[in-house]
């Protein structure tokens, strides 16, 4: 099977575990990854993550035209700014209208620079620090103007009253990372307002010294 049949059987495959998960609904959420050559394949929009099929995905060339597939999904921008502010550190985003992570971004005591509570290593790990991005209609170019204006210190980002953006190495990597996201954002609304113990400074600074995690 070559490079580009898997990786579309891949994003199929994830797309629907992500679907059958309910962690996405109708034909919200976007997934996209990037071949070895550049080129970039994308779930078409007004598609359900529940049946994906691999050869309409649209397909990009590595200058960012459309050569192949489907129309795109409308949240393009917020893509391409992760692939340009990220370079070597993207190899797909994943944007998901995930109940809890949606949820939390609309309280009014969330740290807009950090939107996740430290309650557990494995956030920090996957997902450093979230950035809480304001409202923007959906397909708003300014959402990826507003990724751009982060210069590429952030893997993943909030879009609040919407839903997660996160950017990882892989394919794999960045849909285990929103699904972190989820369920970090699912425990601090269950401990919302209990005063859990979190993480002290000191033992999150060993969490982002010994995983090299981005924490600026």
């Amino acid at each position: 099977m070559s490079e580009e049949a898997r990786l579309r059987d891949d994003i199929c495959r994830m797309a629907k575990s992500l679907f059958e998960r309910g962690l996405t609904g109708g034909s919200s959420g976007n997934i996209s990854a990037r071949l070895s050559d550049g080129r970039l394949l994308v779930t078409p929009t007004g598609s359900s993550f529940g049946s994906l099929d691999p050869g309409r995905l649209s397909l990009f060339d590595a200058d960012g035209r459309l050569i192949g597939g489907d129309k795109p999904t409308k949240e393009m921008p917020l893509h391409s700014a992760f692939y340009e502010t990220r370079p070597t550190r993207t190899g797909a985003v994943v944007h998901l209208h995930s109940c809890h992570s949606v949820a939390l971004s609309m309280l009014p005591d969330v740290d807009p620079e950090n939107m996740l509570p430290p309650l557990t290593a494995y956030s920090i790990m996957k997902l450093g620090k979230v950035k809480l991005l304001p409202y923007f209609i959906p397909g708003d170019p300014a959402m990826g103007d507003a990724i751009r204006g982060l210069a590429g210190k952030r893997s993943a980002v909030m879009l609040a009253n919407h839903g997660p953006v996160v950017a990882g190495k892989d394919l794999e990597a960045a849909v285990y990372a929103v699904e972190e996201l989820e369920e970090t954002a699912k425990l601090a609304l269950l401990t919302h307002g209990l005063k859990p113990r979190m993480l002290t400074p000191e033992q999150i600074a060993k969490v982002v010294t010994t995983f090299d995690v981005e924490w600026d």
